[in-house]
């Protein structure tokens, strides 16, 4: 049985699409309408809408009400999250990779030694 999704989980998954990363990327420059954020993609307001609900459903994004209009926001801090655990884990995997690097190094250098070289 698997665990529910948590916010991460939603958040990499809506992530994992490129019209959803570039919608991001258009809003990482300031709120817009589902109509703006549709503009530079040959898909439906339908298509986008339903992208959109993605990226709201994982918080990444935010919409609010202005009169007719429902802007759409990126939401810094659930990006920033995802940020945090990429960094995380990076220097974990830097780590390691250190470690490694130095093993080979050793066991090179012991080859060298026993070669006569």
């Amino acid at each position: 049985m698997n665990p529910a999704p948590t916010r991460l989980d939603t958040a990499f998954a809506a992530l994992a699409d490129p019209t959803r990363r570039a919608i991001l990327s258009i809003l990482s420059k300031g709120d817009a309408t589902v109509t703006e954020l549709a503009a530079p993609f040959a898909m439906s307001l339908p298509a986008v809408s339903k992208h959109l609900k993605v990226l709201e459903a994982s918080g990444l994004i935010s919409r609010t009400r202005n009169a007719q209009f429902r802007p759409c926001h990126l939401e810094r801090a659930a990006l920033d999250g995802v940020g945090d655990w990429i960094e995380e884990h990076r220097k974990v995997w830097d780590e390691r990779l250190d470690k490694l690097d130095q093993h080979l190094r050793g066991l090179q250098s012991g080859r060298e030694n026993k070669d006569g070289s």
